[in-house]
C-alpha cells in the first residue's frame, strides 16, 4: 500500500505526520521524501546513508555544422527549451522536459541527447526504516523528474509513504500520482482551510481517495471540520496544538517521541486508511 502525505501549503505539519505513520508502522515500511526541494525526513529519522546517486535528464544538443534552421525543432517544443534562428538553434536547458521531440523531428541529424544532472538520490535505513530521498540541484527549475526517480526506488511489498511537497502544482501531482490513498494534513485556520479546499479539488481531479487530519486542532475555527463533512472528506484524527510536540521539532525529535500517547493516534490513522483502501479495492 502507498500513502502520501500532502497538504495545500507548507507548515502544516506534513513531515511530522510522513514520520510518525513510518515509526508506528508494523512490518516492512519505506518512507520516499519527495519534497526534493527542500527535504527534511531525514533531520527526525536520523538514517545511515549511501553515496549519493546522480539523477539527470536528457537534453537537446545542436551541431552547427550540420543545422539547417528549419525550425522544427522549435514549434515542437511546448516549453521553448529550443529556438530556432537564422543559423541554428539556441537551447535552454533549464527549460527542457526531456521528451525527446526536437531530435525527432530534425530531419537534418543536427540535435544529439545529452544528460543533465538535476539533482541526487540518498537512501538508506533507519532502523526497520527503509528511507530514500531526492535533494534537487541548487537553481534547478523542475523537480518532477527527480520525484519519479524517487518514486521508482519504492519496494514492492509492505507499506510505502511518501512525503509530498506541499501545494498543488506539478510537483505535487507527480508524487500522488500511482498511490492508493493521501492523507491531506491541514490546520483549522482560514488559511488553512483555503488551501485544504484546493488540494481536495486536486485529488479528486486525480481520482484519489483522500482523508483530512487536523494538526493545531484546538487553535481557530471549526470551518475546517464543517467543510470536511458537507464535502463527505473523511477527517482521520486531530493533533493538539502542544508546545512540546514543537520544541522536540526545533530539535530533530519526531512527534511520536516526544509525546509516546500520539502512537496510538497514528495507528489509528493507519487502521483508517487500510480499511478504506481495502473497500476500495473490493
Amino acid at each position: 500500500m502507498r500513502i502520501a502525505i500532502a497538504s495545500g501549503k507548507g507548515g502544516t505539519g506534513k513531515t511530522t505526520v510522513a514520520t510518525a505513520l513510518a515509526l508506528v508502522a508494523e512490518g516492512p515500511v519505506q518512507l520516499l521524501d519527495c519534497d526534493v526541494e527542500a527535504p527534511n525526513a531525514h533531520i527526525f529519522l536520523k538514517p545511515t546513508v549511501g553515496p549519493a546517486e546522480p539523477v539527470t535528464v536528457p537534453v537537446p544538443h545542436v551541431d552547427e555544422t550540420k543545422c539547417t534552421a528549419c525550425g522544427a525543432c522549435g514549434r515542437i517544443c511546448r516549453f521553448s527549451a529550443i529556438v530556432s534562428l537564422k543559423t541554428t538553434a539556441m537551447v535552454f536547458p533549464e527549460l527542457c522536459h526531456g521528451c525527446g521531440g526536437c531530435s525527432l523531428v530534425c530531419e537534418a541529424g543536427a540535435i544529439t541527447e545529452v544528460a543533465r544532472e538535476v539533482g541526487v538520490i540518498e537512501r538508506g535505513r533507519a532502523g526497520e526504516i527503509d528511507f530514500v530521498h531526492g535533494r534537487l540541484k541548487v537553481g534547478e527549475a523542475m523537480s518532477p523528474p527527480l520525484i519519479r526517480a524517487v518514486k521508482a526506488r519504492a519496494a514492492g511489498d509492505g507499506l510505502t509513504i511518501i512525503d509530498a511537497p506541499p501545494g498543488t502544482s506539478c510537483p505535487v501531482i507527480t508524487a500522488l500520482r500511482g498511490v492508493d490513498f493521501v492523507v491531506l494534513v491541514t490546520e483549522p485556520t482560514p488559511f488553512g482551510l483555503n488551501d485544504l479546499t484546493l488540494a481536495v479539488e486536486m485529488v479528486r481531479a486525480l481520482a484519489l481517495p483522500a482523508g483530512v487530519l487536523i494538526n493545531r486542532a484546538d487553535v481557530g475555527d471549526d470551518a475546517v471540520r464543517a467543510y470536511c463533512h458537507d464535502e463527505g472528506v473523511p477527517v482521520l484524527a486531530e493533533i493538539p496544538d502542544d508546545r512540546c510536540i514543537a520544541e522536540a521539532y526545533s530539535r530533530g525529535v519526531p512527534a511520536v517521541e516526544a509525546r509516546p500517547e500520539l502512537r496510538a493516534i497514528f495507528r489509528n490513522v493507519l487502521e483508517a486508511v487500510r480499511e478504506h483502501v481495502g473497500d476500495t479495492r473490493r
